[in-house]
């Protein structure tokens, strides 16, 4: 089998090229590895017991590089990533550091919080049905008349100095292209600085916070067969597993974005390819109005008419007076969620979503921007209020969204290790999910949904479609291999990237 080395330029030339029936086969590919990651035993490549953990190496300079390592039983790979900023967790000294290790030998968080034998079965119960849920496979167009809180009526787009009716500007194609509609052009809308969080974004020199690098796979004879770009390629995998669920939800009807990079960007998409039609707007928030306009001006390119369809864009940035009015009603507005930015803090106080107000409407709640404990996007209190288990003769808000009871991540040890809300939120292993594992329906039972009328099933459905869900992500080397082989497959049929037959 031929190496085949695909840039940075090609992957994203390839990647733009999907139609939505690629994406949904890409989808079904990596549910497939996640749920055998999950549940899978040592019989099946691509299980936990085959993606060693990873490790990380930081200079004195602060700057962290990653290897993250993984494996389907056929194909063996290995991401390399640089992050582009220097650490600035006190913790982070210079060396060499394998992250998740002492969980890994020891389970002593496990042990803590849930029996040895219930962990164990999460990782090698053989006995669980092979059948996968539709989750990653199939959209909800029905709508039974919007989601409770009345708070989705339709604002028409203005100019780029309009208001949408709340204060946040709209923007259409013709205010991105005049002048008068430039970024620097509406200045009337930005004045005295209110940040919500003095350090929800990197300094502003820090313009693009991509970590780079490349994949490496190699196959089963020790050869390597590609060599791979892994910029986009990490935007693109994280957007297809967040979107999971966001298939399976009965309202997308509005999609709150904080950040502006390639994650924003493959989330965004990814979304309106795959449900455009119930997509009505997108709220962009960012540090930086600048970079804002920049990814709408890349959305509203001539060729993306196609998935960006007739979806009305708002765009602003912390600088702008009306701010904290601003973001709690894009929050509140919400029908899902997308953090996509390397935050220190939390990006908006917790009473948005934990409120009587706030928990009227069912969200699904992304987080895929942090990647180390000193590091979040959520208020620890909106994961403690997931996982609060219901009162005894508590008083009951019939128009609360349903709690599913607990987080649903990409990784339990990953997780219960790196990601800075689950820590913060000193949230242990029974309160977590991992969302391979939640693509068997008959764990219904065992996740502690809390029920209401009907089966387990039943009450696992609800509360997908239409429930709060949050979910976290720091990210596996198996989602990189996965889709770095589709991307393998993809470009050899499409004659795309470097080709070398004899490479030994």
């Amino acid at each position: 089998m031929p190496l085949t080395i695909l840039s940075g330029a090609q992957v994203r030339a390839l990647l733009l090229s999907l139609s939505r029936d690629d994406v949904l086969t890409l989808q079904h590919n990596l549910a497939d590895a996640l749920r055998e990651y999950s549940t899978g035993s040592q019989e099946q490549g691509c299980s936990a017991s085959y993606q060693p953990h990873r490790t990380a190496i930081t200079g004195n300079d602060g700057k962290t590089t990653i290897f993250m390592p993984a494996s389907t039983g056929k194909t063996t790979g290995v991401k390399i990533l640089s992050s582009p900023l220097p650490s600035s967790s006190l913790t982070d000294k210079p060396g060499c550091t394998t992250i998740g290790q002492e969980f890994a030998d020891s389970r002593q968080l496990a042990k803590v919080s849930l029996s040895l034998e219930e962990y164990s079965s999460r990782r090698s119960s053989s006995s669980l049905s092979a059948d996968v849920s539709s989750m990653s496979l199939t959209s909800s167009h029905d709508d039974d008349g919007g989601s409770v809180g009345g708070d989705d009526s339709e604002v028409e787009s203005g100019s780029f100095s309009s208001s949408t009716g709340d204060g946040a500007p709209s923007i259409n194609h013709q205010s991105l292209s005049s002048q008068s509609g430039s970024p620097r052009a509406s200045k009337s809308y930005m004045g005295s600085v209110q940040h919500l969080s003095g350090k929800a974004w990197p300094p502003v020199g820090a313009r693009d916070s991509s970590p780079r690098g490349t994949l490496t796979l190699v196959g089963q004879d020790g050869l390597p067969i590609g060599l791979i770009s892994a910029q986009d390629l990490t935007a693109f995998r994280t957007a297809l597993t967040s979107l999971f669920v966001f298939n399976k939800r009965k309202h997308v009807k509005t999609i709150t974005v904080f950040g502006a990079g390639r994650q924003a960007y493959w989330h965004i998409r990814l979304a309106l390819l795959l449900r455009g039609p119930e997509v009505k707007r997108v709220y962009i928030i960012n540090r930086s109005f600048d970079r804002a306009a920049k990814l709408l001006r890349d959305i509203y390119a001539a060729e993306n008419a196609s998935w960006r369809s007739d979806v009305k864009f708002h765009a602003f940035s912390s600088d702008f007076v009306e701010y904290n009015r601003l973001s709690r009603e894009a929050v509140r507005k919400a029908d899902a969620i997308f953090c996509c930015t390397p935050s220190l803090e939390p990006l908006f106080p917790a009473e948005f979503l934990t409120s009587t107000e706030g928990r009227r409407k069912g969200r699904l709640i992304v987080a895929i921007g942090s990647y180390k404990s000193h590091m979040t996007e959520l208020h620890p209190d909106i994961l403690k209020n997931e996982v609060k288990p219901p009162t005894q003769n508590a008083h009951h808000y019939h128009k609360h969204a349903q709690r599913g009871g607990v987080v649903l991540v990409d990784s339990l040890e990953m997780c219960l290790q790196e990601a800075g809300e689950i820590v913060q939120a000193g949230l242990g292993p029974h309160q977590l999910v991992e969302i391979g594992e939640l693509m068997i329906m008959k764990h219904a039972a065992r996740l502690g949904i809390e029920q209401q009328k009907g089966n387990s099933e039943e009450g696992l459905k609800k509360w997908l479609e239409k429930g709060n869900v949050v979910y976290k992500s720091v990210g596996l080397g198996l989602m990189d291999l996965i889709t770095g082989n589709d991307m393998v497959d993809i470009a050899r049929r499409r004659g795309v990237g470097t080709f070398i037959d004899d490479f030994e």
